[in-house]
């Protein structure tokens, strides 16, 4: 094998490869990347077993096709180092290394013969659909922060990805929930498609978080039971789908909270940012406070001491109520508007948060003690 391909070119598809590959691997060849050079392409595959990624990098100069398989940790380290806008030879001896010469830089790595690289061929193509990119990475980022870390609950661990139909239109519907709150968010399909409800691992999307946030094109899925495949321009990700029920989120969605609280999000999200900052360990609750047409947010650490601010909101009743701070700034984050609307019903009932800029969205707060 040998080839000659760009820094930046070999640099970010490696990159890409980090996300997948275990740190600390029993099985060394899962540690390593599989090389393929051939048909004027450099094919790229890492895995953990339970995720393939595969990245193809076009228009590479092949000198002598061929593959191997060499650290993913090493070749990465050294690739970003090398100046970019470098020209990157590689080439495979017979004493099974990887030679990589750039310049006056010359290293041999360590390999594993690629026979023995895990590799999975799965027929997809029964369920095909497409979607816009950046519509799905929008619907990830929505919903990707309420996603449980709670492995007794492994059923939580992910995004809960279904077909809604709705007014006679198909929406691909999104939910996650730790428990504490809730995610859900949609987007319209161009026609009903042939989609079994699966629940997305947290792995899974955020490898797909890094790649999409570099597409502006279609992607395509198809799945069969057990994973899912998601075919971009270059790349493709297979992966296992979690086992399991997500529980009927529907029927948690609180039905009448009357009490709506309008407030200007940039003012909103600094002031708890800024409050939350007495809270040493982020474990406080934000107290709010509010009266008609004001609202006082307090923190109050018996180690660190207390603050508070008021903000002019739109509210026409008295209430007081406590969150976790970093559960409201997760929500306001991904608000797209001026606004944020907060519904309430008392103080222990869960808040019910809407973007007045995006109908398709919609999450849920407990509320703390304190």
């Amino acid at each position: 094998m040998k080839f000659n391909v760009n820094q930046q070119d070999l640099q970010k598809s490696l990159s890409y490869c980090q996300g997948v590959i275990e740190k600390r691997s029993t099985l060394p060849i899962l540690s390593n990347i599989l090389l393929d050079a051939s048909n004027s392409k450099l094919t790229i595959t890492a895995t953990d077993l339970d995720i393939i990624f595969i990245n193809e990098i076009p228009n590479v100069e092949i000198l002598e096709e061929g593959k191997t398989t060499t650290s993913s940790s090493v070749i990465y380290d050294i690739i970003r180092k090398i100046p970019p806008g470098n020209k990157i030879n590689l080439s495979t001896s017979e004493n099974n290394k990887l030679k990589i010469k750039s310049e006056k830089s010359i290293y041999n790595l360590n390999c594993i013969d690629p026979s023995e690289f895990p590799l999975l061929d799965e027929n997809f193509n029964d369920n095909e659909f497409s979607l816009n990119s950046k519509e799905f990475l929008k619907l990830l980022n929505k919903c990707k922060f309420s996603i449980s870390n709670d492995e007794t609950r492994h059923y939580l661990t992910g995004i809960f990805l279904h077909q809604v139909i709705s007014d006679d239109k198909s929406y691909l519907t999104a939910a996650a929930t730790d428990s504490h709150r809730m995610s859900i968010s949609k987007i319209k399909l161009e026609n009903k498609i042939n989609f079994e409800p699966i629940i997305l691992p947290k792995k899974t999307i955020y490898q797909l978080c890094s790649l999409l946030e570099d597409q502006d094109s279609k992607i395509k899925f198809s799945n069969i039971k057990t994973k899912i495949k998601i075919t971009f321009e270059n790349s493709t990700v297979i992966s296992k789908l979690i086992d399991g029920k997500f529980p009927n989120y529907i029927q948690v969605l609180p039905k009448d909270n009357q009490k709506k609280l309008e407030i200007d999000l940039k003012p909103f999200l600094n002031s708890v940012d800024r409050v939350a900052s007495v809270s040493l360990d982020k474990k406080d609750s934000v107290k709010f406070k509010l009266t008609k047409g004001n609202l006082n947010l307090s923190v109050n650490n018996s180690n660190s001491g207390d603050g508070n601010e008021d903000l002019s909101v739109d509210f026409d009743h008295d209430l007081e109520i406590s969150f976790n701070s970093r559960y409201l700034i997760d929500v306001a984050s991904q608000m797209e508007g001026q606004k944020i609307d907060i519904y309430l019903k008392d103080i222990s009932s869960p808040a019910l948060i809407r973007d007045p800029s995006d109908f398709n969205s919609l999450f849920i707060i407990m509320p703390m003690k304190g």
